[in-house]
């Protein structure tokens, strides 16, 4: 079993060590992770997201800002991620801040989107009641009747940054043994790491 402990690794290099390798394994979506947040009453939410940039700042993903997941994340801007790839038998935990994107990457982003990806943010309430179908459909229609081939980016639309605190790198083995590593972040923002009892 291969040590992950090392000082001189910088997690957010491993990350992308073990992220290249998910990207030759998996099937679909690598870039896939569980978002888990609390609602203003304290109560867990979670749900599966694509992580769309991932840099030395952090773990950026985008979204309808008044969705149940922007508005938890108004209130508790705090959130952990959870990637799993079951292929290489390997996860990675993600905790820390959160902070909103800059309008020129939300824009980049959005621009970067397939044409019906763009006009679906602007046709879907997100995470509002919904009649039936064909009323999302209508909304769909109409909103590329009013813009056609160039949507901007609607203003209820951009991304967030999870700027990592912690992260925990998993590795499956024999026995349940498994190999566990926390780096974590100290006050003058320098990475330790820890090797954790499986």
């Amino acid at each position: 079993m291969t040590d992950l402990i090392s000082e001189t690794v910088f997690p957010l290099s491993l990350f992308h060590i073990w992220m290249n390798d998910a990207q030759k394994t998996e099937p679909t979506d690598p870039d896939a992770a569980c978002l888990a947040t609390v609602d203003a009453n304290g109560y867990p939410d979670a749900r599966v997201v694509l992580i769309r940039i991932i840099d030395e700042r952090g773990f950026c993903f985008f979204t309808n800002t008044t969705s149940q997941k922007g508005q938890e994340l108004a209130v508790h801007p705090k959130a952990a991620l959870n990637f799993h790839w079951k292929t290489l038998k390997r996860q990675i935990r993600v905790r820390g801040d959160i902070e909103r994107v800059s309008d020129t990457e939300s824009d980049a982003y959005y621009a970067s989107r397939p044409l019906g990806n763009r006009i679906g943010a602007w046709a879907s309430l997100q995470s509002q009641p919904l009649d039936n179908r064909q009323t999302l459909i209508d909304r769909v229609a109409a909103k590329e009747k009013q813009f056609g081939d160039n949507p901007p980016r609607p203003s209820h639309w951009g991304g967030y940054r999870l700027i990592p605190t912690s992260i925990e790198f998993w590795q499956e083995a024999e026995h349940r043994l498994h190999q566990r590593t926390l780096y974590q972040k100290n006050d003058r923002g320098m990475w330790t790491a820890c090797a954790l009892y499986p």
